[in-house]
């Protein structure tokens, strides 16, 4: 399914953090494939932007290492994999996402139905 630019989810401050390293848990990746995963993914849903300086942070923070490879088209390209660091975050940045989508999901539709 495609949507147009208009109607792509922003993402959070720090959200683009974890869903590139949830992408890295299956393995090396340059940054076009992370890119295309989370669009494919989210069903096109969720705006990646500017992914390049999203990978530069990560990498300064010790959850992920760069180097350079060739891709599936025998081109040099960046590849980012996780750190123990980063898989350690993953972990504890999925469990803060689910504290926080399982609160909003209880304000947003509660139990006892409200009056409208």
């Amino acid at each position: 399914m495609t949507h147009d630019a208009n109607s792509r989810i922003r993402l959070p401050q720090g959200t683009l953090d974890l869903l590139i390293l949830r992408n890295l848990l299956a393995g090396p990746a340059h940054g076009h494939a992370i890119a295309k995963h989370i669009q494919r993914t989210s069903e096109d849903q969720v705006e990646t932007g500017p992914l390049c300086p999203a990978l530069h942070r990560v990498e300064a923070k010790g959850w992920i290492a760069a180097s350079w490879d060739l891709s599936e088209k025998s081109k040099r390209a960046i590849f980012h994999r996780l750190t123990p660091l980063g898989r350690k975050r993953v972990g504890a940045e999925r469990s803060k996402w689910y504290t926080f989508s399982r609160a909003m999901a209880l304000i947003l539709n509660p139990v006892d139905q409200e009056a409208q």
